[in-house]
């Protein structure tokens, strides 16, 4: 590590039962250090002793949550402290209440918060104590339909080596009826365009097979909306590499994520791939859940 180069930060917190511990490891085989459960006080003095390590140290990941109690309140204005001395992210772990309870459950341990109530008690009071960290945090990840291998392979192809220069964006279809993905950046709506659903030859393929795809690019609309679209993400994908931020979701969305959203996010894709300084991928969050 030359003068020049500023170590990285990673700080892995979020909700418990959400994955932070899945997330520690996998970092640590990509060559993190990885310091789990830090009170926020400690993170200056581990940057301090980063930096006295040089190279050996270049990337630091600590996992802050709730069982710092009181200490961690002040996670976010230790944050804020650190901007100037490292290249700090916050990423944030979620998962909806009826999963942190299926795995509380599977495990048999009680929620850190949830004393003499109930476990559901605990995650309501962990989720609106955690509300302006997650508001704040640099990257979300919703862990709520990957299990632990899957989880570790989105961190391992987010953090790899190879992905750090420039910006990693993930162009991800889904079906509003499923809910919105709580982790995207932008979110789009194809819903504007004929469902293939309604047409007997197509119902059964998705948006991968060139047929639906043919049909839904055909449609009035879909590909000015596409210019349209890919006009107006130029400046802000480049607002947010001069930002320094590392990694976007753009998600775009149909009534199941099946037909319509599938084909559009491919093409999307396609045309991102085009521009400079970006990584890109495609996830179909909702493919095959019918």
């Amino acid at each position: 590590m030359t003068d020049g180069d500023r170590q990285e930060m990673l700080i892995v917190t979020g909700m418990s039962g959400a994955g932070r511990s899945t997330v520690a490891d996998a970092l640590e085989d990509l060559g993190w250090y990885v310091v789990d459960n830090l009170p926020p006080q400690m993170l200056r003095p581990l940057v301090e002793l980063a930096q006295r390590a040089g190279a050996s140290l270049p990337r630091i990941a600590a996992v802050v949550d709730i069982r710092g109690g009181t200490f961690f309140s002040e996670l976010q204005e230790m944050v804020e402290s650190l901007r100037d001395k490292v290249d700090v992210r916050v990423v944030f772990l979620d998962a909806n209440d009826a999963v942190l309870v299926r795995r509380f459950e599977s495990v048999r341990r009680p929620h850190p918060l949830q004393g003499d109530g109930t476990l559901l008690e605990g995650i309501t009071a962990e989720r609106a104590r955690l509300a302006e960290v997650r508001e704040s945090s640099d990257i979300i990840v919703d862990s709520s339909d990957l299990n632990i291998h899957q989880l570790a392979t989105l961190v391992t192809e987010t953090f790899a080596e190879e992905d750090r220069a420039g910006l990693r964006v993930i162009v991800q279809s889904f079906g509003f009826k499923y809910g919105l993905p709580p982790d995207a950046d932008l979110v789009a709506d194809a819903r504007f365009l004929p469902n293939p659903f309604w047409e007997p030859e197509l119902r059964a393929h998705t948006g991968e097979d060139p047929e639906v795809a043919e049909f839904v690019l055909g449609q009035p609309g879909a590909r000015e909306f596409l210019d349209a679209y890919v006009a107006a993400l130029r400046p802000v994908l480049e607002g947010y590499q001069r930002e320094n931020k590392r990694h976007a979701t753009i998600a775009l969305g149909c009534t199941g994520g099946k037909h319509r959203s599938v084909a559009l996010v491919r093409e999307l894709a396609a045309r991102l791939r085009t521009i400079p300084g970006l990584a890109v991928s495609v996830k179909h969050r909702d493919l095959g859940r019918e």
